[in-house]
Formats: structure tokens, C-alpha cells, sequence
């Protein structure tokens, strides 16, 4: 039986320091992201996710983004290791948080880098984005943790977002979904479907036909319902100015064992 539950981390009161790479830094307010962030928690719980919330790093301004800190496949976590220096401290608490839930725990090792924007599960295929904040070596020790697992690992380079899912995520029958002007390698995915916006390209699936997605992709959104689909709209407005999406606001363990 497939489990539901995810990991969350409360929004550092210093959330308007996070960094950004791609995009030209415009201000945060705070305190409407944490209203935002609330809303995003009540979504998951509303459709039957159990959430874990993770100890607090307030002195990490970009610690709300937890899906970096680690990546887990079935019933082994891998700590990450953040291409970005200031990023390092926000793996504190996720350790302790995995290991509670029944993880075995491994960590990625200097000169390795990686972080869980960049690695993408379409059932038991991670694809890997290598670009600013995961280098060969970080894929390399996640294909050596994880492949003995079962898992296939496809390298993608990256270079015109911050991370792989920043361009690409998947629908619920497996179907790769991007904004086609931010995906860098297109031939890499057995199939592509483009979306009108570029937020469009971002869903956490919820369960059934239901997928959480930002409220500022409506086109794409309505395009998912023409599917067969049904969005469930965040408004996630301050994390976007932080290049920040709504799968990377949570770790959801899927297939964890008893």
C-alpha cells in the first residue's frame, strides 16, 4: 500500500534573503508567504497526506524549500549536499526527521553536490538534473546508493533553471510535463507534453487525479482538466520570486514499508 506522507519546513523569518539565480530579486513578504505556506499544508492534509513538520531552520533563509535537503527511494534517504555554500546547514533536522520515519540514512560526500530539485521519480526512473547545484559526482553517488535499489538513474544537464523540476515534473500516468523554453534536453523523456506557462510545468500529485499546482498557471491548469485531471490551485506568489515551486515546499514519501 502506497503511503502519503511529507515532510514540511516552516518558512525562515528570513525568507526574503533567499537566494535567486535566474531571476531579478524583487521583495518578499513574509508574512503572506506564511499564510501561503499554511494554505499549501492544508492542501496536502485535505487530501489525505500525513505531514511531518521538520525542525525549524530559522538562520536558513531558504530552509522552506526542504524537498533539496534530501532524496528518498522507498525506504532509503539520501542527505543532500547543497552546490550553494549557504544551503548546507538546512540538511540539520531532515536527518533526524527521515530516520524517525523508518529511513536508512546515507549522505552525499564532498566533492559531491546535489539537491532534491534536481532528481525527478517517474516510478522506479530518477532523472538527475546536473547543472548549478548538482554536479557528476552528486549523480554519481546517488546511482551508487540507489541502483542496487532497483532504480534506473538518467543524467539531464541543466542550465536554464535552477533546478530539473524548475522545468519539468509528471503527470499521474507518467507523461513528462515542461515549459518548453526552460527545457534544456526535451529527447531525454520518453515523451513531452509542453504547458502554456511556465508555473504550469510544476505539479505535486496528490493522489488519484487530483494535482497541486500554482494558482498562477490557470491555462495550464484548465489544459490538466481537459485531461481528465483535476488541479487543486495554490497561491504560492512569494516563494515563485525565490525560484521556488510547489514540489519544492515539501518531501513526499510515497513508498515507505512497514
Amino acid at each position: 500500500m502506497p503511503s502519503k506522507k511529507a515532510l514540511i519546513r516552516r518558512p525562515s523569518p528570513r525568507l526574503a534573503e533567499g537566494l535567486v539565480t535566474h531571476l531579478q530579486r524583487t521583495p518578499v513578504d513574509a508574512r503572506l508567504a506564511l499564510r501561503q505556506w499554511e494554505a499549501y499544508v492544508e492542501a496536502l492534509d485535505a487530501h489525505g497526506w500525513e505531514t511531518f513538520e521538520v525542525e525549524p531552520a530559522d538562520a536558513c533563509p531558504d530552509s522552506v524549500f526542504v524537498e533539496d535537503a534530501v532524496v528518498v527511494f522507498r525506504n532509503v534517504a539520501l542527505i543532500a549536499r547543497s552546490g550553494a555554500r549557504s544551503r548546507r546547514g538546512e540538511t540539520t533536522g531532515v536527518e533526524e526527521a527521515v530516520g524517525r520515519l523508518g529511513c536508512s540514512v546515507n549522505w552525499v560526500w564532498e566533492p559531491g553536490t546535489l539537491e532534491g530539485g534536481d532528481v525527478l521519480k517517474i516510478g522506479d526512473t530518477l532523472y538527475v538534473g546536473r547543472g548549478g547545484r548538482t554536479n557528476a559526482e552528486g549523480v554519481r553517488q546517488l546511482r551508487a546508493v540507489f541502483e542496487p535499489l532497483g532504480a534506473r538513474v538518467v543524467s539531464v544537464p541543466v542550465a536554464k533553471v535552477l533546478h530539473l523540476k524548475s522545468a519539468v515534473t509528471a503527470l499521474p500516468d507518467g507523461t513528462v510535463i515542461g515549459y518548453e523554453p526552460l527545457v534544456d534536453s526535451p529527447s531525454l523523456f520518453p515523451r513531452l507534453l509542453p504547458v502554456p506557462e511556465e508555473a504550469g510545468a510544476h505539479v505535486v500529485l496528490l493522489g488519484g487525479s487530483h494535482l497541486l499546482m500554482a494558482a498562477s498557471a490557470p491555462r495550464s491548469a484548465e489544459l490538466f482538466a481537459d485531461l481528465g485531471f483535476d488541479p487543486v490551485p495554490v497561491d504560492i506568489s512569494e516563494f515563485e520570486k525565490l525560484e521556488g515551486c510547489v514540489t519544492c515546499l515539501s518531501v513526499r514519501l510515497r513508498d515507505l514499508y512497514a
